[in-house]
């Protein structure tokens, strides 16, 4: 299976400069993440995916409901395909559990700054235990799918996290930023 994963659109929070890791938070997209994720959707449209899957935070849904709108308008996928296909959500994908949810940015960049690997946030959780969360996901995905194309928009951490699941060094994965509305495109399972 090939998997894209897809960071969400730019958010109110990303704009705020807030931690948002509380999926019961609505954090939504702001103009521009809209924006990014239509320019995304035409970019993607001849991708033939045979699933879509979001995290549960707000502006992970609403940028997959923002790319089948988008197909949709095209005419891409029409008559069976992933237009017409609910967008499968799954809090593997969530955000990285930092428990700050609502504080600036730099307080969970300057707890983690020293070792972001293995640094747990009080009520948190490490980025290898984030990693064994995308580990789990990728492994089911790749059960249902098989030798498909699938699109998950989740966010920075997880994709980072993924990465380093996929056989990047960890160390590495968890200091490559991802942008808003970019993908990696990842085999799963990977060939070692």
């Amino acid at each position: 299976m090939r998997i894209w994963l897809l960071r969400h659109g730019e958010s109110q929070a990303n704009v705020a400069g807030r931690i948002s890791d509380d999926p019961r938070r609505p954090w939504p997209l702001t103009p521009r993440g809209i924006e990014q994720a239509q320019a995304a959707a035409r970019a993607l449209a001849d991708v033939d995916f045979a699933g879509l899957y979001a995290s549960e935070h707000l502006r992970a849904r609403q940028t997959a409901e923002v790319l089948q709108a988008t197909w949709r308008a095209m005419g891409h996928g029409l008559e069976g395909g992933l237009t017409d296909r609910p967008i499968v959500t799954d809090p593997r994908l969530n955000e990285r559990h930092s428990n700050l949810d609502g504080r600036p940015v730099e307080d969970f960049n300057g707890l983690v700054r020293p070792d972001p690997v293995h640094i747990r946030p009080p009520g948190g959780e490490t980025f290898l235990e984030q990693m064994d969360r995308l580990r789990s996901f990728l492994d089911a995905a790749a059960d249902r799918h098989g030798e498909t194309d699938i699109l998950a928009v989740s966010h920075e951490n997880p994709i980072q996290a993924a990465r380093a699941a996929a056989g990047l060094d960890p160390q590495v994965a968890v200091r490559e930023p991802v942008a808003n509305c970019a993908w990696v495109v990842l085999a799963w399972p990977p060939t070692r």
